[in-house]
């Protein structure tokens, strides 16, 4: 009897002991964060995402998904219920995508936003504020598969026409034209290395020049300060020349000029009285009538006219 009572006390006390520790488990893996919830509108397809996957805002972890289910007013639409920690900086311009987990194909829900729209976004459980989903990385690639495809298929269309037998011909003649021109070629090349050494030469005798000609004592050099000594010398004479004029040969030339002057002056005088006294070139010219308080002067004789 002691032994039964025993056993059932130690299953008891097992049992018990089971449900705590299921309870202490369930506590700290409960989700205490404050979360709002979300619907992301998708119109395209949700490979590889489940019910608590991650959502992620810009690379922080800020939620779950809660559920995925398709929008029954709307076919063809899926509904992707989040719950979002609240805090989170959810705005009008906010827009979600699929992204991937490395290569196990586990998607999980990316939130960004463009800015466009930086008011806050209201939502509540009566009205679950709406967000759109757009293409990812691997939609657009798939989106752009055809276009891809297409322009692989045209680039292997060009590769057979490039390989084909009039191609591969005209191919085999362009090659022997290129064999031709090198083989004509090959002479002028060999000449190559001898036009260098003549080349080289000729900047060496070059150099050597212009070393010549910027030397202080060089010919260059010695006949620019022989023409400046004839400038300067050159320069004296013709100040020298400048002074003998100015000093002696304008005061002859004013002198000159004077005399000039008066020797016109006096033949000016002889013509005036030639034309006045033409006999005075025979008989001389007559001495002139004496003036009033002169020896032989008397005063002319009155007019008719003037007598009283």
């Amino acid at each position: 009897m002691e032994n039964k009572s025993h056993a059932f006390w130690a299953g008891l006390f097992t049992i018990g002991l089971g449900c705590a520790i299921v309870a202490m488990l369930f506590w700290f893996n409960r989700d205490q964060a404050e979360r709002l919830p979300y619907d992301v509108i998708s119109t395209t397809n949700v490979t590889g995402l489940t019910v608590d996957a991650a959502v992620r805002y810009r690379g922080l972890d800020v939620g779950r998904v809660d559920s995925i289910q398709f929008d029954q007013a709307h076919p063809g639409r899926i509904i992707i219920r989040i719950l979002v920690n609240r805090g989170t900086p959810m705005t009008h311009s906010t827009y979600g995508s699929l992204s991937f987990q490395g290569v196990t194909g586990i998607a999980f829900v990316q939130l960004d936003d463009n800015g466009a729209h930086p008011e806050a976004l209201q939502t509540s459980l009566k009205q679950v504020a709406q967000l759109s989903l757009h293409a990812g990385l691997f939609e657009q690639l798939q989106q752009r598969g055809d276009a891809l495809l297409k322009e692989m298929e045209a680039v292997a269309e060009h590769l057979d026409a490039l390989t084909d037998e009039r191609s591969r011909v005209q191919l085999l003649a362009t090659a022997k034209s290129i064999q031709l021109a090198a083989d004509a070629a090959t002479p002028v090349f060999q000449q190559v290395p001898q036009s260098l050494a003549k080349f080289d030469r000729a900047a060496d005798a070059t150099d050597r020049l212009m070393d010549l000609y910027q030397r202080p004592d060089g010919p260059v050099i010695g006949n620019l300060n022989r023409a400046g000594d004839a400038v300067t010398h050159l320069d004296q004479s013709v100040q020298a020349v400048t002074t003998r004029v100015t000093d002696d040969t304008l005061p002859r030339i004013n002198a000159l000029a004077d005399d000039t002057r008066a020797t016109s002056r006096s033949f000016d005088r002889a013509a005036e009285v030639l034309s006045t006294n033409p006999r005075g070139a025979l008989f001389g010219i007559p001495a002139p009538s004496p003036g009033p308080g002169e020896t032989g002067f008397s005063w002319p004789a009155a007019m008719p006219s003037e007598r009283p």
